[in-house]
């Protein structure tokens, strides 16, 4: 847990008063000092005057990071469908080059490098630069919220656990617990907007003699054609596969939480040893960000097939019946692994695996980073 320090506060007659507690950044709760086993025991007072502080942080955290790192976002997501996959193989076959799954592992990477990059140059090129940033809107709507409620659920749900069932001591089970309800609750609040970005951002320019435009016109379209193609359940579908990417954000939580107690512990031999060099202060910056973007890679790269799967899930039909409605290739979290395997093999499951990690550590880092500097800006402006 993130903490800073006691600050005074005044009382109704003018007093200053020094409150014995640290201020948990999550929460704005007061944070007990720490018992003998090195672990804080979890408070039954809170402190709710900075809970704005840690809204508007994390909110500004998630539109910085996921600005900066829009292009590569697109990226993924296009490589993750199976339309680009097909377009790929067929022009691989046009090349003379064989299929990955034939090749060694060293040349399969390369190969998978070479045609990220080349699309990436592709895109802006053949659709302009403002393809690069296509979802943009809708996942920048869903950021602030899919925070507040991942913080708030998650900073809360580790408190009651712990209160209730390990006697007010934190631990690695009650961090993975936390994180999966957090998850749990964070995937269902914002599945429609995630489902909108991802339609909006696998929607491409038609040619010939369906007339040659989008499908979507925004995002409103977007919506509005889902629910009357396929009714409101329409907007959750991947949901599956999104409560299945709840054990990348349950490892992501418990790696961090547990990087932040080495950091916290180093803080401590520092702040006895009664002086900080510059080395201190470069860590003690670097060191979150660091810690975020290690378990932000780990948990990724442990769990990224449940992504093209929730790709696979959201990305609007291609075919109609002959009564004209839409025909879903990939209709269940099952069905959808199976059938991937099945035409695609491993690689399938890992496809814009590079524009994934390209994005999601960066954005951790920029995320975790943009949080911490702008809450202690924050706490400084309030304390003035």
């Amino acid at each position: 847990m993130t903490t800073s320090q006691a600050r005074p506060s005044q009382t109704a007659s003018g007093t200053t008063v020094q409150s014995p507690l640290p201020q948990s950044r999550e929460l704005g709760d007061g944070v007990p000092e720490q018992m003998s086993s090195g672990r804080p025991v979890a408070s039954n007072s809170s402190t709710q005057s900075k809970s704005w502080a840690h809204f508007v942080a994390g909110g500004i955290g998630g539109l910085a990071s996921t600005t900066l790192t829009s292009p590569l976002d697109v990226l993924k997501t296009r490589l993750q469908s199976d339309f680009y996959q097909s377009q790929l193989s067929a022009s691989r076959s046009a090349r003379g080059i064989p299929s990955p799954n034939t090749l060694p592992f060293i040349r399969a990477s390369l190969l998978h490098f070479r045609e990220t990059f080349s699309l990436l140059a592709l895109v802006p090129r053949t659709e302009g630069w403002r393809a690069l940033f296509k979802g943009l809107g809708p996942n920048l709507v869903g950021v602030v919220p899919a925070r507040a409620i991942n913080f708030f659920a998650y900073g809360n749900g580790k408190r009651l656990i712990s209160q209730k069932f390990n006697d007010g001591k934190e631990a690695a089970w009650v961090h993975l617990l936390a994180a999966a309800q957090a998850g749990i609750v964070t995937g269902t609040a914002t599945n429609p907007i995630w489902l909108v970005k991802t339609r909006l951002q696998l929607d491409k320019q038609r040619s010939g003699a369906d007339g040659g435009g989008r499908q979507y016109k925004n995002a409103l379209d977007c919506t509005m054609q889902t629910v009357r193609h396929e009714g409101v359940r329409g907007l959750y579908r991947g949901l599956s596969a999104s409560y299945l990417g709840v054990t990348e954000s349950t490892l992501q939580w418990v790696l961090y939480e547990q990087a932040k107690s080495w950091l916290s512990a180093r803080e401590e031999r520092v702040r006895l040893r009664g002086r900080k060099t510059w080395v201190d202060e470069s860590i003690d910056w670097a060191g979150k960000g660091g810690a975020a973007g290690a378990a932000k890679f780990v948990a990724a790269l442990a769990t990224y097939p449940h992504e093209v799967v929730r790709t696979r899930l959201r990305q609007a039909p291609t075919t109609k019946s002959a009564t004209g409605m839409p025909i879903l290739k990939y209709t269940g979290l099952v069905q959808c692994f199976k059938l991937i395997w099945k035409e695609e093999g491993m690689v399938g499951l890992y496809g814009g695996l590079t524009p994934h990690m390209l994005r999601v550590v960066p954005s951790a880092v920029i995320m975790f980073g943009t949080y911490e500097y702008m809450l202690r800006l924050l706490d400084d402006g309030v304390s003035a």
